[in-house]
């Protein structure tokens, strides 16, 4: 009569071994990157994210490059770190045949500094002084998405 004794894994070691293997999956695929506590309102900061959204990131730093609006600057720094943090998680793949593109960008209301500015009759107004937070994920192109442009672009060519 030999019975098998089957040792449990304490629940600390198995949540160790979750945390391991998730930070092991995080080390390819899509980069992330956040800039916190940008000092413009989070509407203003919207109409330039929404210029890039699903963009290629060539033609996404091309467009902030040129753009007018204040946001357009800080939104392509944040571009570029994330290209160079997708570069250094995906050391074997060459940027330039990867075709990148803005998978995700959001924004999302920071914290609100609030004022007194001086009104008539010896009132005051409050003046809300918004920031926002940004988040944007670059990621390479689907293999069936490129497939798919590539065809539609020699029938309308046809």
């Amino acid at each position: 009569m030999e019975t098998e004794i089957v040792k449990k894994k304490k629940r600390s070691v198995v949540k160790r071994e979750k945390l391991a293997a998730v930070k092991e999956a995080a080390k390819q695929g899509p980069a992330t990157t956040y800039l916190k506590n940008v000092p413009s309102s989070p509407r203003k900061m919207r109409l330039v994210a929404d210029l890039i959204r699903g963009e290629r990131v060539n033609s996404a730093l091309n467009i902030l490059k040129y753009e007018a609006q204040h946001a357009a600057a800080k939104m392509e720094k944040l571009l570029l770190s994330a290209i160079s943090s997708w570069e250094s998680k995906n050391s074997d793949v060459k940027l330039e045949e990867a075709d990148l593109f803005v998978k995700e960008v959001f924004v999302d209301g920071g914290r609100q500094l609030k004022r007194l500015r001086p009104a008539p009759q010896g009132r005051a107004h409050r003046i809300r002084k918004r920031s926002n937070h940004v988040t944007l994920t670059v990621d390479r192109m689907p293999a069936k998405v490129e497939a798919a442009k590539k065809s539609n672009a020699k029938e309308t060519k046809e």
